[in-house]
């Protein structure tokens, strides 16, 4: 935990490395026609051989009952406190493609979204339209001026873009205007104190002007906008645990989440063979890699159980290849739960394995949550992993006398 307070006092810098791979939205449930979750479906021979010779057990990102986002999550399994360390998704998202934000910005993550005649959605990512599609949205909606208030609009990716705001007094207390369901309207933008009305006025023009000019559109013909935030300020890994922290990841949302704790940001291309390439290229030159795996969560969002279940399976055929790197420490973990059978992300806790030199294996058979629920590790609270991580790779001294 980033925030033990005599942290400094054991932990010591070596050449030992660790491998953290990241597999988001990692969790399920079961299918009710099969009764089996998607890990247990999936065919993963190579995770199941690399469970067998782990230590396992099952993280609680945040707490009992609460389903965590992408950022607490992975904040988590870094080692901070996912309550008092929050970030908003929207600086997350502008630190990800390198939106410099400033003292008097907002920022905020935005969807194109599909609506009715009656202002219904009637799909909360108008059908994940491509780059190519939503970048002369993007620009059209860039063009929209607020007196009083500066509005920037850049593409991420797909659908999905950043809402830069620059003004004086500005302050992210904004509720969300995603419902998270379909047939009902966006909700309106409110502030959630008085030191926020003036950024819930500038957020309510913005989406009446955005929605007048995506009017004649039948799909991609609204916008959904959540995450308010500013510029956070949060303890350096690399400063706290003694570590280059190096971060992998095709996302810009979890580039952002790594700038912002210090780690370097490693060009990823766009999807995951590309991203263990290049933890093959740069492996000499750091000792802890983050490694981020997008499509199991993106397919249970979408409620596709078999789309999950071929997403693990793909990821699997990569293990071996990242084994080849031979770290010091490897571990497979989730940043939350994202059953299929729910569409969305889930409180239920995640399984994950730890292997090292000092672990000769407990007899867990596969990787899955059933099996993991009973590894020597247990069920622990997400933040506590890092620890054990670094503990394994011989970079913890003992603390006290």
């Amino acid at each position: 935990m980033i925030d033990f307070p005599y942290l400094a006092d054991i932990v010591t810098a070596s050449p030992s490395k660790i491998i953290m791979l990241v597999v988001d939205g990692l969790g399920g449930l079961a299918n009710p026609e099969t009764g089996k979750s998607e890990l247990e479906t999936a065919q993963l021979p190579h995770l199941d051989h690399l469970a067998k010779q782990s230590s396992c057990g099952l993280t609680v990102p945040v707490g009992a009952g609460i389903s965590p986002g992408s950022g607490p999550g992975h904040l988590a399994l870094f080692g901070y406190d996912p309550v008092k360390s929050l970030i908003g998704r929207g600086a997350l998202e502008a630190l990800g493609i390198d939106i410099e934000l400033g003292e008097r910005d907002i920022a905020a993550r935005g969807n194109f979204c599909s609506i009715d005649a009656d202002g219904n959605l009637t799909d909360r990512r108008a059908g994940r339209i491509a780059t190519k599609l939503a970048a002369p949205l993007v620009e059209l909606l860039d063009q929209i001026e607020i007196p009083g208030a500066e509005t920037s609009v850049y593409a991420v990716k797909d659908y999905r873009f950043v809402l830069r705001i620059r003004a004086d007094e500005l302050e992210d207390g904004v509720n969300d205007t995603d419902p998270e369901r379909l047939g009902v309207p966006p909700l309106l933008p409110k502030e959630q104190n008085k030191s926020s009305n003036k950024t819930a006025k500038i957020v309510s023009e913005f989406i009446n002007r955005a929605r007048f000019l995506l009017r004649d559109r039948s799909s991609a013909n609204m916008v959904l906008l959540r995450g308010f935030s500013k510029m956070p300020a949060l303890p350096q890994m690399g400063d706290s645990y003694l570590l280059t922290p190096a971060a992998i990841a095709a996302y810009p949302m979890y580039r952002g989440l790594a700038r912002t704790l210090g780690m370097k940001v490693i060009d990823a291309g766009t999807d995951f063979s590309s991203e263990v390439e290049a933890l093959h290229h740069h492996y000499n030159n750091h000792d802890f890699f983050y490694l981020h795996y997008k499509p199991a969560d993106a397919a249970g969002e979408d409620g596709d159980f078999g789309g999950k279940v071929a997403a693990l399976e793909a990821l699997d055929t990569f293990i071996p290849s990242i084994l080849e790197l031979n770290p010091d420490v490897l571990i497979v973990a989730g940043d939350h739960a994202t059953p299929a059978v729910l569409a969305s992300h889930s409180w239920h806790p995640v399984p994950f394995l730890l292997r090292s030199q000092w672990t000769a294996g407990e007899g867990v058979p596969t990787f899955n949550e059933k099996v993991c629920a009973s590894g020597s590790l247990g069920t622990i609270q997400a933040n506590q992993l890092m620890l054990l991580a670094m503990a394994h790779a011989g970079k913890l001294r003992k603390f006290g006398p």
